[in-house]
C-alpha cells in the first residue's frame, strides 16, 4: 500500500502543478523544480492520509470494543441479579 500511496501522491502533486500552469496558459514544464516540489508535497500528503486512516480505524475499533463491553455489562449482567 505504501508504494501505491506514494505514486498516487506524486501524480497528484505533478497533476496539480501542471493544471496550475495550464490555467495560467504557461508552458506545462515552466519551472521543473516546482513539479518536483509538488510531487514531494503530494507524496507527503497522501502518505499522511493513509497513516491517519489506519490510526482512525484502530481508534474506532477500540471505541467499538469499549461500547460493546459496556453494553454487555449493562444489559446482560443485570439479568444475573
Amino acid at each position: 500500500m505504501a508504494w501505491s500511496a506514494t505514486m498516487i501522491g506524486a501524480l497528484l502533486g505533478l497533476g496539480t502543478q501542471m493544471y496550475s500552469n495550464a490555467l495560467r496558459k504557461l508552458p506545462y514544464m515552466r519551472h521543473p523544480w516546482e513539479h518536483v516540489l509538488g510531487m514531494g508535497l503530494g507524496v507527503v500528503f497522501v502518505n499522511q492520509l493513509v497513516k491517519w486512516d489506519a490510526q482512525l480505524t484502530e481508534d474506532l475499533d477500540k471505541m467499538l470494543a469499549k461500547a460493546k463491553a459496556a453494553n454487555e455489562r449493562r444489559y446482560f449482567d443485570e439479568d444475573d441479579e
